[in-house]
């Protein structure tokens, strides 16, 4: 029987879309419920704010260990896994409607997503005392909406603020190419299973093929298909790795009708057949 990779909400823990919690240390209950939980997506976003300690955790493929001062985020959707968990710090999860838009643009609509973010220690104590805040008044028996909304703005407007502005990220004027790059790739992450062509994203945006080519690669260092195929290659790593599915299943998952096509496309782009990516990191993660 086919097993598909779990979602897991915020419904059974808390009535409001909101949880805050100080992590002083890593109880028994905490690594049994991550390993009970295991390899998932969530329809929230997590963020944890490190003051000190170490977590190693897995995105979509790629390994971070993460150790404070620092701020990790996980978006809605992404593939995850926590293999070691030891700090000190924050961890909120909040629903994706209470988070401002402007705040969930900065998390969304990147054109160089960015998960990790070391933080100066200075930094690092005003948001502690925002955290200590909106952690006071959302347990209030009686807390007043109108201040916890307010707090978990400022709260995640002070992570957002940190992402925006990492050195990692190459500064780029807020042209009209960028804001076609960031429509085409909010399009992509949407539409991926059934536009498989620049020309579609290029008809849904009013403008031509070549210039989406041309204005993306221009921006980012590659051309508009790239990160078609990247979205659908992605995508077909989690299936391959997190669910029992076949390979003929998957291709039908991602909208090809020709599986053999489907194998080529994944055997060109990773240079290795689905079977084996299959074979090969699921005995990598057991050992």
């Amino acid at each position: 029987m086919s097993k598909n990779i779990p979602t897991y909400n915020l419904n059974h823990i808390s009535k409001d879309g909101l949880v805050i919690e100080l992590v002083r240390e890593t109880s028994e209950e905490t690594n049994r419920d991550i390993e009970e939980k295991g390899v998932h997506r969530d329809s929230h976003y997590l963020f944890l704010f490190l003051q000190s300690g170490k977590a190693e955790v897995m995105v979509d493929f790629k390994d971070f260990e993460v150790e404070g001062p620092a701020i990790f985020c996980i978006t809605p959707g992404q593939v995850h896994y926590s293999k070691n968990f030891d700090i000190y710090g924050w961890f909120l999860a909040v629903n994706s409607e209470l988070v401002a838009a402007e705040v969930r643009a900065v998390f969304e609509e990147s054109v160089f997503p960015i998960l990790l973010v070391k933080i100066e220690q200075a930094f690092a104590k005003n948001l502690d005392k925002c955290a200590q805040l909106l952690n006071f008044y959302h347990k209030k028996t009686k807390n007043d909406l109108n201040i916890v909304k307010s707090l978990l703005d400022a709260y995640t407007a002070m992570l957002a603020s940190v992402f925006s502005e990492t050195p990692n990220l190459e500064k780029i004027k807020e042209s009209r190419a960028l804001k076609l790059t960031r429509q085409f790739k909010t399009l992509v992450k949407q539409k991926f299973k059934t536009l498989k062509s620049p020309s579609s994203y290029a008809e849904l945006m009013n403008i031509s093929p070549s210039y989406l080519s041309e204005v993306v690669k221009d921006i980012t260092g590659n051309p508009a298909g790239y990160w078609i195929q990247q979205e659908i290659i992605i995508e077909a790593k989690r299936l391959l790795f997190y669910t029992d599915l076949t390979v003929k299943e998957i291709a039908n998952e991602l909208g090809y009708d020709d599986y053999a096509y489907f194998s080529r496309l994944f055997s060109k782009q990773t240079k290795q057949s689905a079977l084996d990516f299959r074979k090969k990191n699921k005995a990598e993660f057991t050992e």
